[in-house]
């Protein structure tokens, strides 16, 4: 596939785009319905391809994190079709009015929200995000171009071809949903230049892909370079509520970027909380690497000062003691990357200074870091989680899809004429 034949792939989406703004929203739904039973329906065939996938990808060594983010079963696979029926059902973004003012000359000015347009999806090993993406694109009146990794190649292809079923069956263009094939970075740049057809560039994956994406683009991106995801345990925490946010928030899916890769205790429960902690911990196969005053009560690897930076994305876990709650909050402004942050208390004053001096996209007070997911916060799905502050922070759902712009309505108001 040739440079020339992206542009034209991009200006085709750019013209189906207009084709899905126009659709009432009655008729975007209906389109989301038919496209999560048209997955469900293709199920044996999707789940066939990501076999393959996945056999390759182990032929070539790839490591547990993204081998489970490649990986679709049946639960997965219908998990993705109810979101896609979740978006569905939520409020319609497009024409929103979010404000309206009248001045003293009479005019009422609205603030609206519209599509942004096009967007360029960039992602590895994640064949959930070629339909949650999908889908919200469509339920914000955009159209999406889908660059997948080169893991995921054969899931991707099945479910785009279940996806343009639907298109086909509702009179909408295929080219609404435009899959890359042609994988090449090359072919990626020319992507991300694109500017006057891409309105917006959403990378997902490694630190490295995000990096290259926008190093690279003339069009806006949005960026989320890693998860350092922190638990705080306040002195006034309880310590079985604790646990419970730890355990889910490090065991349960490890290489989510919603995972935990830091605990931070206070150094009044430390000694009561922390063998508790290491004992279940272990049990489960997490690896603990902790500072000086965590190995002088636990037997654990000594931690490294990479290791406060790291998103392991893995059974294994940073531990330190701190002195307060304010020593917590240093830390996590030193180390963290914006995503989600979590303390356990009881104190409503510890909580509250918790959630105000930390600027990170979510902040959990006494909730497992695993809610800070789309789906799990009201969105129906999610495209991305935002680190950067643009015009969308955190997980973004349909709505961040959209735009503000100015409606203003007049009855033959001027400025600078008189007559």
């Amino acid at each position: 596939m040739s440079d020339s034949s992206i542009r034209a792939q991009a200006l085709a989406c750019r013209d189906a785009a207009q084709t899905v703004a126009a659709l009432s929203t009655d008729a975007k739904n209906a389109l989301l319905r038919a496209m999560a039973d048209a997955l469900q329906a293709d199920a044996d065939a999707i789940l066939a391809a990501n076999a393959g996938d996945l056999r390759a990808a182990e032929a070539k060594g790839i490591g547990s994190a993204m081998l489970d983010r490649l990986m679709l079963d049946p639960q997965r696979l219908a998990g993705i079709a109810d979101a896609l029926r979740e978006v569905a059902e939520l409020p319609d973004p497009v024409g929103l009015v979010t404000r309206r003012d009248v001045r003293p000359n009479g005019i009422a000015i609205e603030r609206v929200r519209v599509p942004l347009g096009v967007i360029a999806m960039i992602y590895e090993a994640r064949p959930n995000v070629t339909a949650d993406a999908a889908a919200l694109c469509i339920k914000a009146g955009n159209g999406v171009i889908l660059r997948g990794g080169s893991e995921a190649v054969g899931s991707n292809m099945a479910i785009v071809g279940a996806l343009e079923r639907a298109l086909c069956a509702h009179g909408v263009p295929t080219a609404a949903i435009t899959l890359i094939d042609d994988l090449r970075r090359e072919t990626m740049v020319e992507l991300l230049q694109l500017n006057d057809i891409v309105d917006l560039a959403i990378p997902r994956g490694g630190e490295g892909l995000i990096r290259f994406v926008a190093e690279h683009a003339r069009v806006p991106v949005i960026k989320h370079y890693k998860g350092v995801c922190h638990l705080y345990v306040d002195a006034a925490a309880d310590p079985d509520l604790a646990l419970d946010l730890l355990l889910d928030g490090k065991v349960a899916r490890p290489s989510a970027c919603n995972a935990l890769e830091t605990l931070l205790v206070h150094a009044e429960v430390a000694a009561d909380f922390l063998p508790r902690a290491a004992a279940m911990l272990r049990e489960r196969g997490v690896e603990l690497r902790g500072d000086a005053r965590t190995c002088a009560l636990i037997d654990t690897i000594p931690a490294t000062d990479a290791d406060w930076d790291a998103e392991f994305l893995d059974l294994i876990l940073a531990v330190r003691v701190v002195d307060s709650l304010d020593d917590a909050i240093a830390h996590i402004r030193r180390h963290g990357s914006d995503h989600t942050e979590v303390i356990a208390t009881g104190d409503e004053a510890a909580a509250a200074r918790f959630v105000h001096a930390l600027r990170s996209a979510v902040v959990m007070v006494n909730a497992s870091s695993r809610f800070s997911d789309g789906g799990e916060l009201g969105l129906g799905a999610e495209i991305g989680i935002s680190t950067t502050r643009l015009h969308a922070y955190g997980p973004m759902g349909a709505e961040s899809l959209t735009i503000e712009r100015f409606v203003v309505r007049g009855m033959g108001q001027t400025r600078n004429l008189s007559r």
